[in-house]
């Protein structure tokens, strides 16, 4: 049984791997394997992690994990980017459990943190231009392109665009 609870210091592991493999899994075909690095490192390495399961606040409301087993198989999370804006910063699954509706259960935990605990009335998320994985998810619940921006990070010669989705929460 699948269970969506918030991360502590025993999933920081699990945390480092279904985010790397996922980024991997999501962007392989569309970005540089430099730039896929240079984003794990910055993001995904464990004394990140490990700040971010034990130092939470509005801004960055923790990692909410999908549990099996005692293994994470999903990571997600986000905060408040405005008084009543929230945002969902990640999410990635173990790519072999893809639609078994664990993304949509970390999402679910993630908006009932901003609705209920930090106020939030919109939740906005950025999805890389051409990542066919998050696009229709996303859509899917109800988020609706509002701009394009450039995406984070860049590698001498590469730029990305970044999607702006929001929705009413």
């Amino acid at each position: 049984m699948i269970h969506i609870i918030k991360a502590n210091a025993n999933h920081v592991e699990g945390i480092a791997k279904v985010c790397s493999d996922g980024y991997w899994a999501t962007y392989k075909e569309t970005h540089s394997e430099a730039y896929i690095e240079g984003i794990i490192k910055e993001f995904y390495n464990r004394e990140r992690i490990l700040k971010e399961v034990t130092e939470t606040s509005k801004e960055w409301g923790g990692y909410f994990v999908a549990v099996e087993d005692n293994e994470v198989i999903g990571a997600g999370g986000g905060g408040l980017v405005g008084d009543e804006s929230g945002e969902i910063f990640v999410l990635y699954l173990d790519p072999s459990r893809r639609n078994e509706g664990i993304g949509t259960m970390i999402v679910d935990a993630i908006t009932k943190q901003q609705k209920e605990e930090f106020n939030a009335t919109e939740q906005w998320v950025s999805v890389s231009k051409g990542n066919q994985k998050g696009i229709p998810f996303y859509e899917a619940k109800g988020f609706i392109l509002n701009h394009e921006r450039d995406g984070h990070g860049s590698v001498d010669g590469e730029s990305y665009i970044s999607l702006r989705y929001c929705r009413k929460i």
